[in-house]
């Protein structure tokens, strides 16, 4: 068994779960791991209600030292100033951050680490914990949102893909953006939590009331409710099959006063991870409903694709270069009247039969058949003598 230990840089361990929670899960099989949680991707914004609330609730955390949600994964929280366009005030940061996270890594006895990195300004930690071998893991096009300095991130994210020692990426796009700077580049599409999703098939996984409820065909989504979900899309849709309902569960991000206007789109909330296998099982189509004019879609993709997949349901989704391609029961649609044709269609396509049919078809699309594509790739690499 391997015991190589991780340094993991990412978003904060409680957040709704993303990749990187599923990639560090799989690998605290086999490693210790060290999570760092979020180090300040962006200013703060004192006037957000929802920033002050991020604020406190780090605090909270740090106060309360290391947290272990698994035997083998310890979450640290630093203490950083979150400006992170002042010079010195990563000055600080650096020097908190690198004697904070070499306190804990010796307190756990972690020796020669790799070093995993989900977001790129965590480069400036390279070279500051004697680590083995620098991962960068790609999930986004980070220079493409709007809440980050544009300029900054794209400089600190080539610095990243240079000198790391292997790059894994989640989209074709950041494969061909990445492979040029780096050649030791690999795609690696997200996966899935097979067993959990295919809950929604068991006669003893209950439709919540809320959606029993409703009136069908029950349209569902879940995901947060960012810039980039299409919500005069959305909201057209329900305009014109005014008998159908829409169904988004998730935390609101943004401006929703289009969708509230609307009497049949059903803003829910937020839900655990755990929960959403029920909801999909009273979901009779799954879409993915984002803005293809904005350029961050070219480069992600839904991880909730094949958790619909794997759930049983039919999937109608906007024209991204990632849903090509992974099955057969992916409808793409680019217009309005589109989109309406391909939901008929998978309702009409949507037995007890059919549903099953497409579960078993993300069988191999699971997050330990991943890891084991990433593991291989690692064991390829050339011998790493220093970083």
């Amino acid at each position: 068994m391997q015991t190589d230990s991780i340094i993991c840089f990412a978003k904060d361990w409680h957040e709704p779960k993303t990749s990187v929670n599923h990639v560090m899960e799989e690998l605290a099989k086999t490693h210790r791991i060290l999570w760092v949680n979020s180090i300040a991707m962006r200013s703060a914004n004192f006037a957000s209600a929802r920033d002050w609330k991020k604020i406190f609730r780090k605090l909270r955390t740090l106060f309360r030292g290391m947290q272990q949600p698994l035997p083998n994964l310890r979450v640290f929280t630093p203490l950083v100033i979150p400006l992170p366009n002042s010079r010195l005030a990563q000055a600080i940061n650096r020097r908190l951050l690198r004697w904070g996270i070499n306190r804990a890594a010796k307190r756990w006895g972690l020796q020669r680490p790799q070093l995993w990195i989900f977001q790129p300004n965590a480069v400036d930690f390279i070279g500051e914990f004697h680590e083995s071998l620098v991962v960068y893991y790609c999930v986004d096009d980070f220079s493409g949102f709007s809440y980050l300095n544009a300029k900054l991130m794209r400089q600190k994210e080539q610095n990243l893909t240079a000198r790391a020692n292997v790059v894994f990426v989640t989209a074709r796009k950041l494969l061909d953006q990445k492979l040029a700077q780096n050649p030791h580049t690999y795609l690696v599409p997200h996966a899935v939590n097979h067993e959990l999703f295919a809950q929604a098939l068991v006669p003893d996984c209950v439709v919540p009331v809320e959606l029993q409820r409703l009136p069908r065909p029950i349209i569902g989504y879940y995901g947060n409710l960012y810039d980039w979900v299409d919500q005069e899309l959305l909201a057209a849709l329900a305009q014109a099959r005014p008998a159908w309902s829409f169904v988004l569960v998730g935390k609101i991000m943004s401006e929703v006063s289009v969708l509230q206007a609307q009497r049949n789109i059903h803003l829910l909330g937020p839900r655990s991870y755990e929960e959403l296998p029920a909801y999909c099982k009273g979901f009779d189509v799954g879409i993915i409903p984002y803005k293809t004019a904005d350029p961050r879609m070219q480069s992600v993709n839904p991880l909730k694709l094949r958790e619909y997949l794997a759930a049983g349901l039919p999937v109608v989704s906007v024209d991204l270069p990632e849903v090509h391609n992974v099955c057969a029961d992916v409808r793409v649609a680019h217009t309005v009247a589109e989109f309406l044709q391909q939901i008929e269609a998978a309702l009409a396509q949507n037995s007890s039969a059919d549903r099953c049919r497409r579960s078993q078809a993300m069988l191999t699309e699971t997050w330990s058949a991943r890891m084991a594509t990433i593991e291989q790739h690692l064991a390829n690499l050339p011998v790493v003598n220093h970083v």
